[in-house]
């Protein structure tokens, strides 16, 4: 099955508070009436606008909820809050409220299963949600080079495989713990959620060390490019190759 293609927008130019009252009936729909009873024909109602306007926007359902969902993480930001271990509990607190609201729950989730047999809808989620929230990874990782927590990486396609990866672990990470497990993302668990970010499993902290990793200037292993600012070596520790048993 694959998505309409759509429609030809001539004529005059497309109106931004329709656009916007659009999207968010489309967001009290998905609150008030769930993905499976959600129309086209509601959502128009809700706007105040017709329901040939909304088709000469969007091509169906999919790529409505899809937009509607899109612009919730469009509201996300990334946190200067002193250090890279704190940004990212920043920007994964935001993230996983955003996931905790009704709208953005029922909306992602049902686009996705769509999308597995949905090839056209699948590129609309990732050009309208994954690449626009990259810029956060992009935004995060260039502070903290700043800063002297992570090395430069001069080859480009190296720093997108890496920002891609990141992007995947983060973003996986919370969705499987919002919407397929069901359990909160609350303070701890993004705090021991960004330690093995940064730290991998090479330094698992126990007794006196867990406080300290806890926090957000904690130490970070050498592998994943994290260095103590300043001196270039990794925390106490953490072993690194050739170092033996």
């Amino acid at each position: 099955m694959q998505s309409r293609t759509p429609a030809s927008r001539t004529g005059r130019p497309r109106s931004a508070a329709a656009d916007a009252a659009i999207l968010a009936a489309t967001r009290d729909a998905l609150v008030e009436l769930g993905w499976s009873r959600l129309t086209l024909g509601d959502v128009a109602t809700r706007a105040g606008v017709a329901k040939t306007t909304l088709y000469r926007r969007w091509a169906g359902k999919h790529e409505l909820v899809v937009d509607a969902v899109a612009e919730l993480f469009d509201e996300l930001e990334l946190p200067d809050r002193g250090s890279l271990a704190a940004d990212i509990e920043g920007v994964v607190l935001q993230f996983a409220a955003i996931l905790a609201r009704p709208e953005a729950r029922s909306g992602l989730m049902a686009v996705v299963a769509e999308s597995t047999r949905d090839d056209a809808l699948r590129e609309r989620i990732r050009a309208s949600i994954v690449d626009r929230q990259m810029r956060l990874v992009l935004e995060g990782r260039a502070r903290a080079q700043s800063r002297g927590e992570l090395p430069a990486e001069p080859d480009p396609a190296e720093a997108a495989r890496t920002g891609e990866l990141i992007f995947d672990m983060v973003a996986g990470a919370v969705v499987h713990r919002t919407l397929v497990s069901g359990k909160p993302a609350d303070e701890e668990w993004v705090r021991g959620f960004t330690r093995v970010l940064l730290q991998g499993l090479a330094s698992p902290p126990t007794g006196s060390d867990q406080a300290a990793a806890s926090r957000p200037t904690g130490s970070r292993a050498e592998w994943t490019g994290v260095r103590n600012p300043g001196d270039g070596t990794p925390p106490p520790g953490v072993r690194t190759p050739g170092d033996g048993a």
